[in-house]
């Protein structure tokens, strides 16, 4: 919250409005109708609570006799804290460049930074063995795929080869592109480069998730979660699958040149690294597969912006880097819950590879660091207090799930954590489309 708060202040020049300190122009408690001396305020006070907080933590780090390496991450970022109040003064009573400025975030985040590491190596358990009395047989209801048994004929061949574009993965990604968009147009969004992207990008993402079913239709059939997809089933003949993902990805690109050249070039690289680069080299082959394929995840945010500039800019590269650093706090709480089926379909993935605890401490690892990325997209933007509401409260839900992941190691706690990362983007993403959009 205080990284959120301290960008937000640094945007809108808020300190111009309170140039004393600690006082605000000899006030210790302003009148509301200044929104810059608001701000402003809520800065110091936030920054009071947290320091507060954070003695009290390296006071009950010294006390409880934690290990080591956890008092040394929260001792280092008390003692960094006090650094980082005097930077604050200064730029509340002077004016400042903006490399100043960011000096000051960063030394904020770091602060952040030892705080998390702090929580993840106190989260972590003594013994890093698997955890007792977890099932993997059943699947999550939202991710399970559902039958065609009530369907026939023609509406059952509909439905498979609606299932091989993997519908569930449109949403989430057409909102990261309509991000990009909003951000690079703000009100000026024109609703024919809108229409057009997202049915390139529906497209594009259907060619992929067919490519994906077709390579992988061998490995499908030994998973309990995917044993019924329909090129593991043959109910769709890989020839036919096969045809109809290249058909889905020359009307991608169609669609996508009918924009620009560049997003063009961007669609076809999604495709391509999804398919190829992460289905058949990353995924059966390393353990980061899950961290480099997040790259094909980040791709819409390019799109989007590109959609509307013809070009690349610094807010597109954060929110892409954003989409990056949060697909591993995401997916790896499914990898939790699905070990053994991943085991028995020859995935190293981290659980399978490095042990659930292992696992569980790097999901809250790229959390913080999915967090540090949200505000310093704040910083780079010209977002508001919606997009600041709600990457605090979202993250601190998203938060609080890992931490109890933690503590039931069972996979009922997965699934609620992964649902918590998809409510967690969902609603940022949300949050920057109407912010750049209406507010």
């Amino acid at each position: 919250m205080l990284v959120v708060v301290g960008a937000t202040t640094s945007l809108v020049n808020a300190a111009s409005a309170c140039a004393t300190w600690p006082a605000c122009n000899g006030h210790w408690f302003i009148p509301f109708n200044d929104p810059k001396l608001v701000i402003a305020w809520l800065h110091r006070a936030v920054a009071l609570v947290v320091g507060l907080c954070l003695l009290a933590t390296t006071a009950m780090a010294l006390l409880a006799e934690t290990r080591p390496r956890v008092t040394a991450a929260v001792g280092f970022a008390a003692v960094l804290y006090p650094v980082q109040v005097v930077l604050g003064a200064y730029a509340a009573t002077n004016a400042t460049t903006t490399s100043f400025a960011a000096v000051h975030l960063v030394v904020g985040m770091t602060i952040f930074v030892g705080v998390v590491l702090a929580l993840a190596w106190t989260l972590e358990p003594e013994e890093t063995g698997g955890p007792v009395g977890m099932s993997f047989a059943d699947p999550d209801p939202a991710d399970a795929s559902g039958t065609t048994g009530n369907l026939s004929g023609i509406r059952a061949t509909a439905f498979a080869y609606f299932r091989l574009m993997k519908p569930r993965l449109m949403w989430l990604l057409c909102l990261v592109a309509s991000a990009g968009m909003a951000l690079a147009a703000g009100p000026n969004l024109e609703v024919g480069t809108v229409v057009a992207t997202l049915t390139g990008g529906v497209l594009s993402i259907g060619a992929s998730g067919t490519f994906n079913h077709v390579l992988e239709r061998d490995v499908d059939q030994r998973m309990n979660r995917t044993a019924d997809r329909p090129a593991a089933t043959a109910q769709i003949p890989v020839r036919n699958a096969i045809a109809f993902g290249l058909l889905l990805a020359a009307a991608s690109l169609a669609v996508f040149l009918s924009v620009n050249l560049l997003v063009a070039v961007f669609g076809l690289t999604a495709i391509v690294f999804y398919s190829v680069i992460y289905t058949l080299i990353l995924k059966p082959n390393t353990v980061q597969n899950t961290v480099i394929g997040g790259l094909a995840g980040s791709l819409p945010a390019l799109i989007g912006w590109a959609a509307v500039t013809d070009d690349v800019g610094l807010p597109a590269l954060v929110l892409a880097g954003v989409i990056f650093l949060w697909t591993p706090a995401h997916f790896y709480n499914l990898a939790l819950a699905y070990k053994d089926d991943y085991a028995r379909g020859g995935f190293p993935m981290m659980p399978v590879v490095r042990g659930e605890a292992e696992t569980r401490k790097h999901i809250l690892l790229w959390l913080g660091a999915t967090l540090l990325a949200s505000g310093v997209l704040a910083t780079v933007t010209t977002l508001g207090w919606l997009y600041a509401v709600t990457t605090v409260v979202f993250g601190a839900i998203f938060l609080i799930t890992v931490v109890q992941l933690h503590h039931k190691r069972d996979d009922t706690a997965a699934f609620r954590s992964f649902h918590a990362s998809n409510a967690y983007l969902g609603a940022l993403l949300l949050a920057i489309v109407v912010d750049a959009l209406v507010l």
